[in-house]
């Protein structure tokens, strides 16, 4: 019964650990050392969109393709930067640095680099 149990558990956690994707990728399958998740702030919420760019081919008719997506294809949200940060964390990545930029609508737009641990 402890081996079911066990092996219930581990299917469970593999399962929430493989769930996250980016343009269909797992995370923890990322084919890059390197990465950066962008952040701007979200219309009428104090949330943010958040982005993950890691070298992935790009169509030029969808943005789309850098948003981080759970287990059923939605589109993960975050609080913050530091929410998005510590979400790559625990996926295997630690941060290197930081950088925010305005653009011409006096929105920030901010960038985290982050390294695979």
């Amino acid at each position: 019964m402890k081996k079911i149990i066990a092996l219930i558990a581990f299917i469970f956690v593999a399962n929430i650990a493989f769930s996250q994707t980016v343009n269909d990728v797992p995370l923890s399958d990322i084919p890059a050392t390197y990465v950066q998740i962008v952040g701007s702030g979200k219309m009428f919420s104090s949330k943010l969109n958040i982005q993950m760019d890691f070298g992935q081919k790009d169509s030029m008719w969808s943005s789309k393709e850098h948003d981080l997506k759970d287990k059923d294809g939605n589109k993960l949200e975050f609080n913050s930067m530091i929410d998005a940060l510590n979400f790559m964390e625990e996926n295997g990545y630690e941060f290197e640095t930081a950088y925010t930029l305005t653009n011409s609508k006096g929105n920030s737009i901010y960038h985290f680099l982050l390294k695979k641990k």
